[in-house]
């Protein structure tokens, strides 16, 4: 099953769900501020890819942060952090064949579904 993680407000996902959709691509769409997010999920993002690849240093809400936090942020800060502000998250966030891909690029999608 393909899950994409995100936000249905953010461009990016949205430029996402429609190459899927254009693309007869079956998926399912976990929207972080609908359905959540949990320790579990993050951990499970966590063994599949560097935490630091997951973290969206141009958000609103990383630019935000206390400088002490950035400073000091680890792999259990972030996960902390990311619990009470999922747009910390880069998006999207596609699992495909217990894979993750973070972010979109056309050619990249091109070659993973082809």
């Amino acid at each position: 099953m393909t899950v994409i993680y995100g936000i249905k407000n953010c461009d990016t996902v949205k430029k996402t769900l429609k190459w899927l959709d254009n693309n007869n691509i079956n998926y399912e769409f976990h929207d972080f501020r609908v359905n959540g997010i949990n320790t579990t999920l993050i951990n499970k993002f966590t063994q599949l890819i560097d935490w630091e690849l997951l973290l969206n240093k141009r958000s609103t809400t990383f630019r935000a942060l206390d400088e002490s936090i950035k400073k000091n942020l680890d792999e259990n800060t972030f996960k902390n952090i990311v619990l009470e502000q999922p747009t910390l998250i880069k998006r999207p966030v596609l699992l495909i064949n217990n894979t993750l891909h973070v972010g979109f690029k056309e050619q990249q999608y091109q070659e993973l579904f082809n």
